[in-house]
């Protein structure tokens, strides 16, 4: 009998450990903060890194390999009696197939992100609950991540993710804590996830998918259709300014890409793009700078 125990002990052990999807790094900034003890700030950091990577935030299985790799940078502003005034910054990437390189798929710097937290208390995720801005506004990225990242797979393979997300966001807003309401600004959490999931924004989920898995895992076969590819893209989410200018989404996408957009188009075998810069500068001006600089 405990030997049946035993085993299903395993299995259930072995089931929890493949389940979780994200290889988070978690860093808490705490510059600013003087004349406070700084082990809580210490712990709050070890604590959010095994929340994160020890929650099995879907029912997939996933091999070390395929974790996602991220990192929630946060700095704090203020601290008064466990209440805390912090920015988060959420990155992620992914391999990119047939090489040793990575590309990042997100960049976002959360300015509203305020919290209350007690040195050791526990951190669980109830979905059904807003129990705390903390966990809330952690689990609500962790399913941002998890929802981009399958978009560049396979398309509209996130959709269910950003579903979560957007439960978390119901939950949260009657709580009237920033980030969470409509009626607070047009660059929120409300609005990421709404425009994540929105017909009008499709051209978003498409691009990523194009960019990604048509164009970055190409790129060892045939770097010239790879790059093709990354130009459809690119005219793509041209769509998505047509309709939205200047939107969310677009800034979400270029936020993470700019770079990786200049090193693409300044080396290797050219391709037929005519008219890519002033593209780009039209749907992310505030990126001329960076535009400037292609050499194709």
């Amino acid at each position: 009998m405990k030997q049946i125990i035993y085993s299903v002990f395993l299995t259930f052990f072995a089931i929890t450990i493949q389940a979780q999807e994200l290889n988070c790094k978690v860093v808490v900034n705490y510059d600013k903060i003087t004349n406070a003890n700084t082990q809580i700030f210490k712990t709050l950091e070890s604590s959010l890194t095994e929340f994160i990577n020890k929650t099995a935030w879907t029912e997939k299985t996933y091999k070390d390999n395929e974790k996602i790799n991220c990192s929630m940078f946060i700095t704090l502003n203020s601290y008064d009696s466990n209440n805390f005034e912090a920015s988060i910054q959420v990155q992620a990437s992914r391999p990119i197939y047939n090489s040793n390189f990575s590309a990042p798929i997100l960049n976002i710097n959360d300015k509203d992100f305020n919290f209350q937290y007690i040195e050791f208390q526990n951190l669980y995720y109830n979905p059904n609950n807003f129990d705390s801005n903390l966990i809330s506004t952690i689990a609500y990225y962790c399913y941002i991540i998890i929802g981009v990242d399958a978009e560049t797979f396979k398309l509209d393979s996130g959709a269910d993710y950003f579903q979560s997300a957007q439960s978390i966001v119901v939950l949260a807003a009657p709580s009237g804590i920033k980030g969470w309401s409509q009626t607070d600004k047009t660059q929120n959490r409300y609005y990421l996830v709404n425009d994540m999931l929105s017909p009008t924004f499709r051209p978003y989920r498409e691009a990523m998918f194009q960019y990604h898995f048509e164009g970055l895992d190409m790129m060892a076969k045939n770097s010239k259709t790879a790059k093709a590819s990354i130009v459809k893209a690119i005219n793509t989410l041209a769509l998505l300014y047509d309709s939205r200018p200047n939107s969310y989404l677009s800034r979400v996408f270029f936020d993470s890409k700019a770079d990786e957009i200049v090193s693409i188009f300044t080396g290797g075998p050219n391709v037929s793009a005519e008219g890519l810069v002033d593209q780009l500068t039209k749907i992310s001006p505030l990126n001329a700078a960076k535009w400037a600089t292609i050499k194709n």
